[in-house]
């Protein structure tokens, strides 16, 4: 699902004025910046990536847990084995641990969480991928058996997903203002509009954390990014939202730049279930509209790698689809033109705050005007995006990059925001779900991503890179991101 990533001087004054972290001095003490301010803190009842960003693996944690490189080691769970038909997990617990009020986990939690997130009533943003599971069995305290209705090939992967975090009985209802994990850091302080504030976990299962404290600093402007990380303000961003600023900071050796993969596919998002988007040749007209070279170096100065389906190039099973639709505006108009509308019409392009969507939005608003297509742009913030567009459905189209890992299992959906109906799809999908053989598998995501390419759901832009820039005595900062999320447990700042 969607987990999702402005140059003017007012904002830039007001990060100057206003109050500031701790700057280097304060021992222990890491501070990050981030654009987008999450709307909760409950990944199991979100869908914003901006959560993930702050929570995963530092104050929830999965029974499994994604690395930087993209492998699934134990977490919760020490171990586990699994039946010789792919359908029985049964997990041996860690021994010892405690969430972050005191309270025991053990096999009753498990059964809690995965209960709640495959329940009828479930809000959990990735409800899909708990369906598989038939019944959840408390055998002790430490040990828990899954039993799935069919083999599932990803589901030690699933398990490790900020949307599979275990939470308590008692404290799940509060999470998103006051979250209670088991993790590394404990919930400190959320200063709205400005600050989350997490502090160690003293009393933690395994390792201590490396850093007494993390802060993570809401700056939404690229111009106040750069003044904050030239200015000490903060120790670094994770996610860079500025490219254009990266040879500065390359040029510095105060800085490190990074730059690493990501799992985040950039879409022009089309309401499929709105005329005249419903009409799939007013969306390959759209197809042919766009020119991803030129979108990429406009709006991320180069830097991103052109998709021509929801897939991560860096995926073995990656097609190259960017050939399907070639620029053409010649035969984008002859399209518009058997489709009824030889002189074009008018449609809006909702942008979230994100500084790709909204460059991308201008250059695409263009592309598309030289095709008939009269785009209008309304910038609106990342709360009324979820609002409108994710749950609403109510747009034309949008831009968002979709970060969670593998997900192309959401054209499967006929409720998501998109409104794309495929049996043809939730067939492939259905086999995939049965098949635990790689190559098989790789087949499988090889004709899904040609059948929604084919079918223009959405125009498909670019893959997102992970721009990295921070203090060079910063230390275990994750070049990729494999999954959404930003696992600090082994950053510190180096005297």
């Amino acid at each position: 699902m969607l987990k999702y990533i402005l140059l003017a001087l007012v904002p830039v004054l007001v990060w100057s004025c206003g109050a500031q972290p701790t700057r280097h001095g304060d021992a222990g003490k890491v501070v990050l910046g981030m654009q987008l301010e999450p709307p909760g803190l409950d990944p199991t009842r979100g869908a914003a990536g901006a959560i993930d960003d702050v929570v995963y693996a530092n104050i929830f944690e999965g029974l499994t847990r994604i690395t930087e490189d993209g492998s699934v080691k134990p977490a919760l769970a020490k171990s586990w084995t699994v039946s010789p038909d792919g359908r029985e997990y049964t997990f041996t617990l860690q021994d010892g641990v405690h969430f972050h009020d005191g309270s025991t986990f053990d096999a009753a939690d498990v059964k809690f969480t995965l209960d709640r997130a495959r329940a009828a009533d479930s809000v959990n943003a990735q409800k899909a991928l708990f369906t598989p599971i038939e019944r959840v069995e408390v055998l002790d305290p430490l040990h828990v058996k899954v039993t799935l209705s069919h083999p599932v090939g990803d589901f030690l992967f699933n398990m490790g997903l900020g949307d599979a975090v275990m939470v308590d009985p008692k404290s799940a209802a509060n999470n998103a203002v006051h979250p209670i994990g088991t993790g590394p850091f404990l919930f400190s302080e959320w200063r709205k509009g400005y600050a989350i504030t997490l502090r160690r976990n003293d009393d933690y299962w395994g390792a201590p954390a490396k850093s007494k404290t993390i802060q993570f600093v809401f700056i939404t402007d690229p111009a106040a990014a750069f003044a904050a990380l030239m200015g000490g303000d903060v120790h670094g961003f994770g996610g860079y939202p500025a490219p254009e600023n990266l040879p500065a900071f390359e040029a510095d050796p105060r800085f490190d730049v990074v730059i690493g993969a990501t799992e985040g596919e950039t879409i022009l998002a089309i309401n499929n279930g709105r005329a005249p988007f419903n009409d799939i040749r007013v969306r390959r007209a759209i197809a042919h509209a766009l020119n991803r070279q030129e979108i990429i170096d406009g709006a991320m100065f180069g830097r991103g790698i052109p998709i021509g389906s929801h897939f991560s190039p860096g995926h073995r099973a990656y097609v190259d689809l960017t050939g399907m639709y070639p620029y053409d505006p010649v035969r984008a108009r002859a399209l518009l033109a058997k489709a009824g509308y030889p002189d074009g019409f008018a449609a809006t392009l909702k942008l979230p705050p994100p500084s790709y969507a909204r460059r991308s939005g201008e250059i695409i608003a263009a592309q598309l005007a030289k095709v008939g297509i009269r785009v209008s742009i309304e910038n609106i913030e990342w709360a009324q995006w979820l609002e409108q567009v994710f749950t609403n459905k109510d747009y034309d189209l949008s831009i968002v990059a979709h970060t969670e890992p593998m997900d192309i299992g959401i054209y499967g959906r006929d409720d998501y925001y998109f409104q794309y109906h495929s049996d043809a799809f939730k067939g492939l999908m259905s086999k995939l779900a049965q098949t635990s053989d790689p190559a098989a598998r790789d087949r499988l995501y090889g004709e899904a991503q040609r059948l929604i390419a084919k079918d223009s759901v959405n125009g498909f832009l670019f893959q997102l890179v992970k721009m990295g820039v921070w203090d060079k005595r910063l230390k275990g900062m994750w070049a990729n991101a494999p999954i959404q999320g930003a696992d600090l447990h082994d950053v510190y700042l180096e005297n």
